[in-house]
């Protein structure tokens, strides 16, 4: 009866454990979720962020509040949330730069972006349009690289500051036209395209959604985007891969991400519940409208190998153009 009775005590034991680590998700969420968000309110990726929020938090049937931590280039916010408790309470919504560009940009970061983070989802991409102002005597690429090639580093761009998409933009574009450019950071884009818009600069891969009201007005001129396919905000305009630039490409991601050892039923819950957000007509609208952001969705597997391939793609950019951390 000893042995049975243990043999029946242990049975329970390992049951009672096995219907605990269940519970955690069986019963989520229970109280208010925090989406954590790098960057100042009122981007790209807030503006994103803050959609998926509201309908996140009417589907789930709890708050699901954005909380904006900016500092060192998206650094400060991924690092609150790859060490917050791994409970489906605390998110990160980010864009590339903290998981897949400085990790391989800066000599330390106090996070590692694939031991650290559970990823949920890939929201969606973005890629850059090579812009000039319009009274730019460069009327074309291969303007560009002419006259690029002819005055070495007399050419300038802007960017967003260093490692930025737009920047590494720039550095593959000199590496793939073999010129020597001139890159000036900025804290934002608004400070760079005003500088492009004023003559100072010679030409800017910007975002669509800063970049596309001033091609309508026709204070810009655009020649080329960044994708391996055109962007359905600016159709007219090919990418520089077809422009000759074979294999070029620089896009950026937005996703959602939990801490490591989030439970996998919490991350499934929420990677179902934010495929059909990104199903909604109006939020499909609402991304569309911020210009070139293509809904991606899928699986948190797709977006692991996603991130494992741009950590690699950005590694051996970086260290080809000799980008270094300022």
């Amino acid at each position: 009866m000893g042995s049975r009775t243990g043999a029946f005590l242990g049975a329970a034991l390992l049951a009672l454990c096995a219907w605990s680590s269940r519970a955690p998700a069986q019963q989520y969420p229970s109280k208010p979720i925090r989406i954590v968000v790098p960057y100042v309110a009122g981007g790209n990726a807030d503006i994103t962020a803050r959609t998926i929020a509201q309908k996140l938090g009417e589907s789930l049937g709890v708050s699901v509040l954005v909380d904006n931590r900016p500092g060192a280039n998206g650094g400060i916010g991924t690092d609150v949330v790859a060490k917050a408790p791994p409970d489906g309470y605390t998110l990160l919504h980010t864009a590339s730069g903290p998981i897949v560009v400085n990790p391989v940009l800066y000599a330390k970061v106090p996070y590692d972006p694939v031991k650290d983070f559970a990823p949920i989802i890939q929201v969606h991409t973005f890629m850059y349009v090579l812009v000039v102002e319009a009274a730019s005597p460069i009327k074309s690429v291969a303007d560009l690289t002419a006259a690029a090639k002819a005055r070495p580093g007399a050419l300038s761009f802007g960017s967003t500051g260093i490692g930025g998409g737009n920047h590494l933009a720039g550095e593959l574009f000199a590496l793939m036209t073999g010129t020597k450019l001139t890159h000036v950071p900025y804290k934002g884009s608004a400070a760079a395209l005003a500088d492009l818009l004023g003559g100072q600069l010679s030409f800017m891969f910007d975002t669509p959604i800063t970049s596309v009201p001033h091609l309508k007005t026709g204070k810009l001129r655009g020649y080329a985007v960044t994708g391996l396919t055109r962007a359905a905000a600016m159709p007219d305009i090919p990418t520089l891969d077809e422009l000759g630039l074979k294999g070029f490409e620089i896009t950026q991601f937005q996703g959602l991400l939990a801490p490591a050892g989030t439970d996998r039923a919490i991350i499934a819950r929420l990677n179902h519940e934010t495929v059909k957000v990104l199903g909604q007509p109006d939020v499909i609208e609402r991304l569309a409208t911020q210009g070139g952001n293509e809904i991606v969705g899928g699986t948190p597997e797709e977006f692991a190998r996603l991130i494992t391939a741009q950590l690699a793609y950005y590694a051996k950019l970086v260290k080809d153009a000799g980008v270094k951390a300022e």
